[in-house]
Order: C-alpha cells, then sequence, then structure tokens
C-alpha cells in the first residue's frame, strides 16, 4: 500500500508539479528512507504518527558512523521531503497532515574561510614569465585589494580606473547595476600600471573591446577563465585548501575587520545592501579573539 502512495506521489511530482528528475529522485530516496524506517517500526507509511516523525529526525541522526554520514543539511532536506509527501497524502487523499508541526532544524552559519596573510602573500607572487603573467597579477591583485565579486572585475573597463596624486580608485558594479567607488593600495596599483603598459596592448585585437582583462583571442574574461587563474596560482602557491575568487572577498573582509576597519566601512567597500550580511566577518574575527584570549590570559583555563 505504501509503495502504491509513493508512486502516485512521484507521479505527481514529475506530471503535476513538473520538478525535475533529479529534484524527483531525491525526494525518491529521502522518502524511501522513511518507507524503511515505517517498516523498522512495522508499521505503513501513511499510519506514521507526528511523534514517529520526530522519532526518525532522532534515527537519522543515529545513522552516523565511519560508513555513513548524514549532515543537518541533509536532515534538512529530508524534512522538507517528508513534511510536502504528508502534504501531499492530506490534499489528495484525506489523510491527516501528521508533518505539519514538524520543521526542517536551523542549519548553522557557515564561516566564510579567509586566508592568512602570509598565504595572501605566498599566494600574490607570480613568479612566471609568460605572456599572461602581468594579467593574472593584476587580476589577483584587484580581487583581493577591492573585495570585488569576480563578476564585477571581469567586467571593468578599463576606464573603470582613476588615478590622482593621492590614490588609485576602481568603480565598481554590484548587483542591480549599484555602483561603489573602492580605493586600492600600492600593489594592486603598480600591478594593473604593468599589466596596462606591458601586456594588455599586445592582447587587445580590436579596439572597441574596453574591458581592462581581456583572454588570448582579444575578448573579455570569462567567469571560469578567473576562476582558473585563482586555482592555478593556489597550486602553485602550495595552498591545499579549495580556494575560489570568492575567498579573496571573504579575505578582504575578514582582514579589514582584523585591522580595525568599521563595518560599515566593509559593508560599503562589499557593496551589501545591509549591515546584516556583513556581520557574518565579525564571527571570524571573534573566533580569533576568542583564541587570542585563550592562548594569552593566566585564568582562560
Amino acid at each position: 500500500m505504501a509503495s502504491d502512495y509513493l508512486g502516485n506521489y512521484f507521479n505527481f511530482l514529475l506530471i503535476e508539479k513538473g520538478l525535475s528528475k533529479n529534484t524527483v529522485s531525491a525526494y525518491r530516496r529521502d522518502l524511501e528512507r522513511l518507507d524503511h524506517y515505517a517498516g523498522l517500526q512495522k508499521k505503513e507509511l501513511q499510519g506514521l504518527t507526528a511523534d514517529d516523525l520526530v522519532l526518525y529526525i532522532a534515527w537519522l541522526r543515529g545513522l552516523n558512523n565511519q560508513d555513513f554520514q548524514i549532515g543537518e543539511s541533509s536532515i534538512a532536506r529530508n524534512v522538507v521531503a517528508v513534511r510536502n509527501f504528508f502534504d501531499y497524502l492530506a490534499v489528495e487523499h484525506g489523510f491527516t497532515n501528521v508533518a505539519k508541526s514538524i520543521h526542517p532544524p536551523k542549519i548553522p552559519k557557515r564561516l566564510p574561510k579567509a586566508l592568512s596573510i602570509t598565504n595572501i602573500d605566498n599566494f600574490l607572487r607570480i613568479n612566471r614569465v609568460d605572456k599572461y603573467a602581468l594579467r593574472d597579477r593584476a587580476l589577483l591583485e584587484l580581487l583581493y585589494a577591492t573585495g570585488g565579486r569576480v563578476s564585477e572585475i571581469i567586467s571593468l573597463k578599463v576606464d573603470d580606473i582613476s588615478k590622482s596624486d593621492s590614490f588609485t580608485s576602481v568603480k565598481l558594479t554590484g548587483k542591480g547595476g549599484k555602483q561603489r567607488v573602492v580605493p586600492i593600495g600600492k600593489f594592486a596599483q603598480e600591478a594593473i600600471d604593468q599589466y596596462l603598459q606591458n601586456c594588455r596592448p599586445s592582447l587587445v585585437k580590436v579596439d572597441s573591446v574596453k574591458y581592462l582583462f581581456l583572454n588570448g583571442r582579444g575578448g573579455g574574461l570569462t567567469r571560469q577563465s578567473a576562476w582558473n587563474i585563482v586555482t592555478a596560482q593556489a597550486q602553485s602557491a602550495g595552498i591545499e585548501s579549495d580556494l575560489s575568487p570568492h575567498s579573496l572577498r571573504h579575505s578582504f573582509a575578514t582582514h579589514l575587520l582584523d585591522g580595525g576597519a568599521d563595518i560599515r566601512v566593509v559593508q560599503e567597500l562589499l557593496g551589501h545592501s545591509s549591515v546584516t550580511t556583513t556581520q557574518i566577518y565579525t564571527l571570524v574575527t571573534i573566533d580569533k579573539l576568542r583564541e587570542s584570549y585563550a592562548s594569552a590570559h593566566p585564568r582562560s583555563k
């Protein structure tokens, strides 16, 4: 009987809801696990109670061992699948919805991973001498100097770089077309100057292409190209952790706050519409404070 309800439900998801086969397969795995649990309790799937579902979630957590691991995000997805299935049983077959009081667990915020200052120094030290070395150095320096999203950096035009006697700045265009001006330091300034003078002219094929960063065919760099440049340099620098352009954005924000920058300033530099988005970086620095306190204070242990 349970298999009939499940089969009908999966057809409902495919045909009525128009979900993809991959999504339906994910639902199938989760609900077949619930059906297995119901069998262990010698109950029909549609006969489970709210208490049974609470015990099922506890059972899922108890499955963790050396051969099988299920995290809170997977449990949350299981709960959503169960809730949707019992919603279906209630609407289509008149069953009492025993899952309506069951809520997915809150997933703790993952702290962004930031490179150490030493790793950043190693990462930005490019020792290659090929035709793209100056371009890649300027790209990486600018990603870290501005904290810009990779899409913002590869969309830069040459005219978006402004120089004055006191400092150089970059005009970034973020989400919703919102623009912001970010000052950059001498390392990024020098890298951009060298690239513009000694590399970009050899990459230009059509003068009408105004993008700052060009590929070998004279067009603008793609997100994937920028990603490949970052990962290749990470390998060259001996950085084993997964590194992406966004890692440099995280590092930019974390290092500014560690250095005493005001969170509102960091919010503006990152282009966040709300300071609450920026506050996740304060969790990183608080952890650092705790570590320092624990290691230094005589009564911390």
